[in-house]
C-alpha cells in the first residue's frame, strides 16, 4: 500500500526564524498564494524529531513532535500521512492524559500564539479546533497549557473516522477572514467561526502529534517571505 503523506499549506509570516507581525484585519495580511511542496530538510523541528527518511518519507515515531515550516505564508495547511499506530513510548500532556492525536498548526506566531486543527482520538475520533492565544509569551515555559479557546462548529460536523493502521489519510484546513474550513480526507469535515483573537495571529502552518507514529511524506504551502529555522521548545 502506498504510504502518502501530505501536508498543505504553511503559513508563516514569523516563526522559526522570521520576525513576528500582528494583523489588524485582512488587509494586512499578505496574498497567499497557490501551495508549493516544502522540501522535507526545511522543516523546523521546535520538539521531538524525525526517523531516518525512508523511501515514503519521514518516519514520526515519539509521543511529543511539533514542526513548522519557515518561509511560508500559511492561513491553510494540509496532511496526508501513513499511519502506524500508537508510538512505542507515550507521554502525557500539560494537561493530564497520554492524549492521542495529530493535526495542522496554523498561524503559528510562537508555541504560546496559533490555531490548532487536530484529528484526535479519544474518548472517540474527532476534529477539534481551537485558538491558543497567550500575547506577549513566546516559550512552553511562559505560557505551558494556558490560552486555550475551543472552536465550536457552525453545523454538526460529519463523523470523523477511526485511523486504521496502515492506512493513508488527510487533514487540511484553511482560513478564509474569520472562517476556518477542515477536509478530512477530501471530504468537507468542520467549518466554523474563528474567534476575534485569530485575527492577530501572523505566522507559518506546521504539523503536531502526540503519541501516534505516521509517515509524513510531503508538505506543501504557500511561499513567503526567506525566514531561517531557529528551533526553540515547542507547545
Amino acid at each position: 500500500m502506498t504510504r502518502l503523506v501530505t501536508l498543505i499549506g504553511f503559513a508563516t509570516f514569523a516563526a522559526c526564524g522570521g520576525g513576528s507581525a500582528e494583523a489588524k484585519d485582512d488587509k494586512d495580511r499578505p496574498a497567499v498564494g497557490k501551495p508549493v511542496p516544502v522540501a522535507l530538510d526545511q522543516l523546523c523541528i521546535t520538539k521531538g524529531k524525525f526517523g531516518a527518511k525512508v523511501e515514503s518519507g519521514l518516519p514520526i515515531d515519539v509521543p511529543t513532535m511539533r514542526a513548522i515550516a519557515p518561509g511560508t505564508l500559511g492561513d491553510a495547511a494540509s496532511m496526508t500521512f501513513w499511519y502506524r499506530g500508537e508510538t512505542t513510548d507515550k507521554r502525557a500532556l500539560a494537561t493530564g492524559g497520554a492524549r492521542r492525536q495529530l493535526g495542522l498548526k496554523l498561524r503559528a506566531e510562537n508555541g504560546c500564539n496559533l490555531v490548532y486543527v487536530m484529528w484526535r482520538l479519544d474518548p472517540k475520533p474527532k476534529l477539534e479546533v481551537s485558538v491558543k492565544r497567550n500575547p506577549g509569551m513566546k516559550s512552553h515555559e511562559e505560557c505551558g497549557a494556558n490560552g486555550y479557546v475551543k472552536v465550536k462548529p457552525s453545523d454538526k460536523p460529519l463523523p470523523t473516522p477511526a485511523l486504521r493502521i496502515g492506512a493513508t489519510h488527510s487533514l487540511r484546513a484553511e482560513i478564509k477572514g474569520d472562517a476556518l474550513t477542515a477536509w478530512v480526507d477530501d471530504q468537507v469535515a468542520w467549518e466554523g467561526t474563528l474567534p476575534d483573537e485569530a485575527r492577530a495571529l501572523m505566522g507559518p502552518a506546521g504539523v503536531r502529534s502526540d503519541n501516534l507514529a505516521f509517515d509524513l511524506v510531503e508538505f506543501l504551502a504557500p511561499a513567503g517571505p526567506p525566514a531561517a529555522c531557529k528551533p526553540t521548545d515547542g507547545d
